[in-house]
This record gives C-alpha cells, sequence and structure tokens, in this order.
C-alpha cells in the first residue's frame, strides 16, 4: 500500500506563522519555568516530570506541526527538519514515514479503543506511589522532601489497603515487596487487556500517545494533553507520600476516608476530562491509517 498523499490546503507564510508563534507561546507556560530550573540545577518533582519521564523535550514540545496534507509556503525551517519534503507548492510531512509507524499506530488504536469501552475502575486511591517505596528506602526518587508518614507509616498504609493498580508502567517500578500484594501481576502484553479509563496513569498517558502522533498530526492535541498530564501529576503527588508542603502542594491524605473520597472525586473529573482528548487520538489515528491504505 501506498500512503494519500493529497494536499488539503496550502498555507502561506502569513497564516501558517501566527499559529506556529501561537503554539510556541502557549508551550512556553511550561517549558520556560522548566528550562530555566534546569540552568539553576534545580529540581521539582511536579512540574519537570512530563519533560523527564516522556521523551519530548521543551523545543519539541513548543513545535507547531500542521500535520499530514497540510503545505507550509515559504517554511525553510521547516524544510530542514527530516519528517519534511518539499513539494510544488512549499514543504510537508513526508506521509511515507508512517510506514515504520504502522505496527505501533495499529496497537495504539487497539489500547484507546479497548480502554474507553470499559468502565473507569476507582478503587485504588493511589497507592501505587505508596507501592514505589514499600519497605525499600533505596526507592525513594524524591529524598529532598520527606515521607509524610515516614518508612514504617508508610509500610503500614501499604499493608492495611488493597493493592489494585492496573497500569503496567506503574507496577513495573512497585518494590520487591509491594508488588506480590498487587491484584494483578502486570506485564506490558497485559495493557490492551487491563488498561482502564480511571487510571491517572492511563490519563496521563494520553500525552505520550500524541507526541508520538508528531509530526503527522496538527499539534495542538499535543499541548492539549500536556495540560492534562501536568494537572494529574499534580494530583498523583499530592496523593502520594511524600510531603511536598514545601511547594505549596497540600496533600491529599489517602490514608483517610476524606482523603480516599477526594482522591475518587479526581478520578471522576480525570476521567471525564480525558475522554475527549481520547476520542479524538483514536480518530486521528484511524485518520493516518485509512490514509495509508486508500
Amino acid at each position: 500500500m501506498t500512503p494519500d498523499l493529497a494536499v488539503r490546503e496550502v498555507l502561506p507564510r502569513e497564516t501558517w506563522a501566527p499559529l506556529a508563534e501561537a503554539h510556541r507561546d502557549r508551550a512556553q507556560v511550561w517549558t520556560a519555568p522548566h528550562v530555566e530550573r534546569q540552568h539553576r540545577r534545580e529540581k521539582h518533582p511536579v512540574e519537570d516530570f512530563l519533560f523527564e519521564y516522556y521523551d519530548l523535550g521543551p523545543g519539541r514540545l513548543e513545535r507547531w506541526h500542521p500535520g499530514v496534507g497540510m503545505v507550509l509556503a515559504d517554511a525553510p525551517e521547516y524544510a530542514r527538519l527530516g519528517a519534511y519534503v518539499e513539494v510544488p507548492d512549499g514543504v510537508t510531512v513526508d506521509p511515507a514515514r508512517l510506514e515504520r509507524r504502522l505496527p505501533g499506530l495499529r496497537w495504539t488504536r487497539e489500547l484507546l479503543a479497548r480502554t474507553a469501552g470499559r468502565p473507569a475502575r476507582l478503587g485504588c486511591f493511589g497507592l501505587h506511589e505508596w507501592a514505589m517505596v514499600h519497605r525499600d528506602d533505596a526507592a525513594v526518587r524524591h529524598p529532598q522532601h520527606p515521607l509524610r508518614l515516614g518508612s514504617e507509616g508508610t509500610a503500614q498504609v501499604v499493608e492495611s489497603h488493597r493493592l489494585a493498580c492496573t497500569h503496567v508502567d506503574a507496577f513495573r517500578f512497585f518494590t520487591a515487596a509491594a508488588a506480590p500484594r498487587n491484584e494483578l501481576t502486570l506485564t506490558r502484553p497485559d495493557q490492551l487487556e487491563q488498561e482502564q479509563p480511571g487510571c491517572l496513569h492511563a490519563s496521563m498517558d494520553l500525552y505520550k500517545i500524541a507526541y508520538r502522533l508528531l509530526p503527522f498530526v496538527e499539534a495542538s492535541v499535543v499541548l492539549d494533553t500536556f495540560e492534562l498530564a501536568r494537572d494529574v501529576r499534580h494530583v498523583d503527588m499530592r496523593a502520594s507520600p511524600y510531603d511536598l508542603t514545601a511547594l505549596g502542594l497540600e496533600p491529599i491524605r489517602i490514608e483517610e476516608p476524606d482523603g480516599k473520597a477526594a482522591y475518587v472525586r479526581h478520578q471522576r473529573a480525570f476521567t471525564e476530562r480525558a475522554a475527549p482528548l481520547r476520542a479524538r487520538l483514536l480518530r486521528l489515528v484511524d485518520d493516518l491509517l485509512l490514509g495509508w491504505s486508500s
């Protein structure tokens, strides 16, 4: 099969340049403070996470892309990017590069569709972060911020609760003492069977799915999912065992009934907020797969 190379629209520079600038300005609300912290060699366990855990750097987040089929006129800066090809009216994303992405796109489509089709499970209470330090002081990832309940208190919370994590990329960081306590032993092949929309990390990972579609999709979806992921990370860490009050983050005390209820409210809100983004990504993936097979 060959990809659909049809040009949908040619954008003159006076049209696309403001779009690219607006995208960069929106992204720099988040990228500029991160870069400044890097220069000062400061760490922020919440705000820096999306740049450190995920593999999209600040400069790439700031770069706007129009998506497949859109031609940018007078765009030498895009012509220099490896994913673009020259056409008579300017440059456009090279859809032929999609070929090596096809297996991943098909897997991603399955993940998005299956996750969207499942009911949200809301009983984990964010204990994954607690399980990541359970009975293993060497596993503490943010030593500059103490554990609110200390090592023993943290362990007691884990041991007095049911662990019900469904997300493989959280489970893989569980300590050796915590992993057997989880209801499921998760491996990568389990992701298609277990991912569910109530999981905060499943909502956060929509950002990863979005940026891995670049430059074949219009880049605003990446910022939309980034902003969701950032808000999720705030709740994720407020519900963690770490004391982040020095950063102005009040804890969600999931070891107490009120904290559990608050966490579930956040889960419901994120599930609702993520649903249209997940549906949008599914449509984009379907369009790319259809374009290739047409």
